[in-house]
Order: structure tokens, then C-alpha cells, then sequence
């Protein structure tokens, strides 16, 4: 298997200038001053108004004193192009090399450990953030990737918390998807223990995504970074606590979370657009850090942007993808649009009998518990637009017999619609073509189109063609 360069380097600023030499009209950079506060992400938003979504380079944001890279994930093509394929074979790569796993190996030494700040000189202002809303409650570290290791196997487990400086050397922080980093600190608790952690604050983006990724407990997502990247990740010990950590990460944050202690934390713009101050409010407290000489910043820009929603959802949807796939034969794509942040899906397939439809729609909202909503188009929609979606249900659904709901399931925390204990209800809509359905799709023939296309480009220059 050749790897794309992309993949050939665990560097974040070998893959930048990579990229750039690359990709240079996908990345844009800005050389004038900036503020720490609602600047970038206003950027991100003036330019998603647009139609466009590149990777920004901030080059002189407040006095962070780096560089902030931010909006990487916005762009199904270029996380395609981290892979070497194109959008539409995404998922298939993606759970290929997330299958393939590889065991991690540990270096003596790494950029990572250019500087190293403990003591009394350890002040949280020393590390860059960056306000995104106006509704947050300060700067925030929306890249903050926690590493805990488990104290017996070793086996690590990555998962991205929100986090804010709550004093000179803790973090406040939210557990909120109550998943497996939860599960190690509870058993903390049971031993009447801290729990060491490690926070990751910049690195590859293959490194990134592995984090996003949803796998059971006991399994650790280092090992699926080694497969995305199709080489073992490389990684350094911390100080204190020996938390294997990349070793060409930007910025690392070694401490504990004390399973007793607890501070405010929130308001912050999440995926569903709402500032949520829904938290499980716990403290990390900051030992060590950890960064490179050259260090950049690199932020996920919050809220309901496509950066922070693609993130999250890329491995999901490959996850159901392949499952559904596996399992029903008839499944040809599946999608979750941004327009449903992280609730609701679309799925195509090519349907061979009444009901089946129903079927793959309950198994969907069975195995996703943030779905509410899952919309199944025949094959010949192109679930990427949602404008063909919604006119498969304005024509193929009939709501008394092609919806049907479920009520008191558990839902997403951060859904501001759910019950006060997270409960959730799900609705499935079958926009399928039923057996009897009498239409004949109106087209155009394929020369004809290719040749008014033709014809447009010497009228509307830079058109597609």
C-alpha cells in the first residue's frame, strides 16, 4: 500500500508546508493582526457565508505569540486528500486503515519536549487559547485531546473535553459524553485515587481524527493512529506520570483529575449551535507543560461549524456505514448532514422489498445514540445535498404510513430539546420510491447538458465545467 506524503510524516508543520506546496489555493493565510476574541471564528463564519471552507492560517492573532491554524476539518476533500482517495470512497478508506491497527512505539526524545515548564514558573497563561463566541465563558482549548492511560494494561483511551483555564494551574473541563474517560476516572474514584492524564493540544490531523474515533472499551486509539498513518504513532513519555504521548505534538498538559473536586464550566458554543453550560464541571489540575520551540496553535473552531461537526462525525459515519453495509447489502451510502449537526442522518440504498427501508432506519437510531432522526432516499439521491433529500420526502412520503417514532431512549447530553436526564426521542422517514409508486423521474439528456456547460464557460468565466 503506498501512502499518500501526507501520511509519510507525524509532524504538523511537515504536513503544513506539505499542503501548502500542494494545495496552496486551499489554504488561505492572514498576515494582518487579529484579536484572541471572536476574530477567527468570524473569519471562518464570513467565509462559510461564501461557499468557502479552506484551511486558515492565522499568522498574528492577540498575543498568543503563534501561529493558529484552524478550520482544517472543514473540508470533506481536503481529510480525502489526507488519505489519497476522493469524498466518495472516505469512509471506506478511513475504516480500513481504523481496522488495521498498529501498536504505537515509544522515542527517547521529541519536539515535544523542546521546553518543559513545572513548578512555580507553570502558569496556564503560558499556553494559547482563543475565545469563539461571545456566549463563552473565556477562552477555551476546543482541541484538547485528554490521554489517560489505564494504571494496570497500559491501554490508553483519547477523547476530546472542552476545557477552560479555571487558575493558574487547573483546568476546568466537561466529561459530558460520559464514555470511556468517565469509566477511568469513576474506577479512580473507587480506588480513592486521582486519575493521571495527559492533554494534547496540536498534532497531525491523521493523529486528530484517530481521537474521534468511537471504539470499545480496553482499545486504544494511539494503535488506530498508527493505522491511519500505516506506521507505528510515535511517542514520548511525560515527566511525571510516563503518559506515552506523540512526540511531534505542539503543546502537552500532564496532571490529574481529582474525582472529588469540581468548578464551573460553560457557557460554550457546541455542535448544536446553543451554548451549552450543561457539564460535569470536573478540574484537571496542571503539573507539567509540555511544548515545541516553533509551537503552533492548532484550534477546532466550536459550535456548529463544519469543522467541529465533520470531526466528530467522519469516524461515526464510517463506523455505520460499514456495519450497515455488512449487514444489509442494499445500503449504497450514508450521510450525516451538517444541517442536522449531529442528529439526524440521511441513508441511500437500492431497495428490494417494502419494509426494508424501516429496517435499516431502526438499526441505525439502535446503534447511533445521538441520532433523532434518520431520512432513507433510494439510491439516485445524492444524500451530500440536501435539497435533493428534502424533495425525495416532498415527493416519495406519505407521513401516515412512512414515519415512525420512539420515545425514552438516551440521547445526547448537549441537545438542548432533551429531557433534563438526557432522554431523547428518534424518528425514521422512509422517502423511499414504495413498490407502487407511479412517477418517471424528468432528465435531461446527459450530451445535451455537457454541451450547454460547454457553452456557459465563454459567457461565466471560471464556471465549472
Amino acid at each position: 500500500m503506498t501512502l499518500p506524503s501526507f501520511a509519510t510524516t507525524q509532524d504538523f508543520h511537515a504536513f503544513i508546508e506539505a499542503y501548502r506546496e500542494r494545495f496552496a489555493d486551499d489554504v488561505l493565510t492572514i498576515a494582518e493582526p487579529l484579536s484572541s476574541d471572536q476574530d477567527v471564528t468570524a473569519l471562518v463564519d464570513a467565509l462559510a457565508a461564501r461557499g468557502r471552507h479552506p484551511l486558515l492560517i492565522c499568522e498574528r492573532v492577540g498575543n498568543l505569540g503563534v501561529p493558529v491554524a484552524t478550520n482544517l476539518f472543514a473540508s470533506r476533500t481536503r481529510i480525502a486528500r489526507l488519505f489519497g482517495t476522493t469524498p466518495a470512497k472516505l469512509h471506506e478508506v478511513f475504516q480500513a486503515r481504523a481496522n488495521a491497527p498498529i501498536p504505537p512505539v515509544y522515542l527517547d526524545s521529541g519536539p515535544v519536549l523542546d521546553e518543559v515548564v513545572e513548578g512555580e514558573a507553570l502558569d496556564l497563561a503560558l499556553l494559547p487559547m482563543l475565545k469563539h463566541f461571545d456566549s463563552d465563558r473565556g477562552p477555551y482549548i476546543t482541541n484538547a485531546i485528554i490521554v489517560a492511560q489505564d494504571p494496570v494494561t497500559g491501554v490508553a483511551n483519547m477523547s476530546y473535553h472542552r476545557s477552560m483555564r479555571h487558575a493558574r494551574q487547573a483546568l476546568a473541563t466537561s466529561l459530558h459524553s460520559r464514555g470511556h474517560l468517565w469509566r477511568m476516572l469513576q474506577a479512580a474514584r473507587e480506588r480513592g485515587e486521582e486519575l493521571p492524564v495527559a492533554m494534547v493540544v496540536g498534532a497531525h490531523p491523521l493523529f486528530m481524527l484517530a481521537a474521534a474515533a468511537r471504539l470499545p472499551y480496553g482499545a486504544d486509539e494511539r494503535a488506530v493512529a498508527g493505522g491511519l498513518f500505516g506506521a507505528p504513532l510515535e511517542l514520548v513519555k511525560t515527566p511525571r506520570y510516563g503518559i506515552g504521548v506523540p512526540a511531534h505534538a505542539e503543546f502537552v498538559l500532564e496532571g490529574a483529575i481529582d474525582p472529588t473536586a469540581y468548578a464551573e464550566e460553560g457557557p460554550f458554543g457546541e455542535f448544536s449551535g446553543y451554548s451549552s453550560d450543561r457539564s460535569t464541571n470536573n478540574v484537571l489540575r496542571v503539573d507539567t507543560l509540555l511544548r515545541r520551540r516553533d509551537a503552533w496553535l492548532v484550534d477546532v473552531v466550536g459550535g456548529r461549524y463544519a469543522e467541529h461537526l465533520t470531526l466528530a462525525r467522519l469516524p461515526r459515519e464510517a463506523e455505520m456505514s460499514e456495519k450497515l453495509k455488512a449487514r444489509f447489502p442494499a445500503v449504497t451510502a450514508v450521510h450525516y448532514p451538517n444541517s442536522g449537526t449531529h442528529f439526524h442522518c440521511y441513508v441511500a440504498l437500492d431497495q428490494s422489498r417494502d419494509g426494508e427501508a424501516r429496517q435499516i432506519m431502526l438499526a441505525l437510531l439502535g446503534w447511533d445514540p445521538y441520532l433523532k432522526t434518520v431520512i432513507a432516499v433510494d439510491s439516485d439521491i445524492d444524500i451530500s445535498d440536501d435539497s435533493q433529500v428534502l424533495w425525495a420526502l416532498a415527493t416519495h412520503f406519505q407521513p401516515h404510513q412512512d414515519l415512525f417514532t420512539i420515545d425514552g431512549l438516551p440521547g445526547s447530553p448537549l441537545d438542548p430539546s432533551s429531557s433534563a436526564n438526557g432522554t431523547t426521542s428518534r424518528m425514521g422517514l422512509d422517502a423511499t420510491r414504495s413498490s407502487g409508486f407511479d412517477g418517471i423521474r424528468a432528465q435531461l439528456d446527459p450530451r445535451i447538458q455537457g454541451r450547454m456547460r460547454q457553452l456557459l464557460k465563454s459567457y461565466l468565466p471560471g464556471s465549472p465545467s
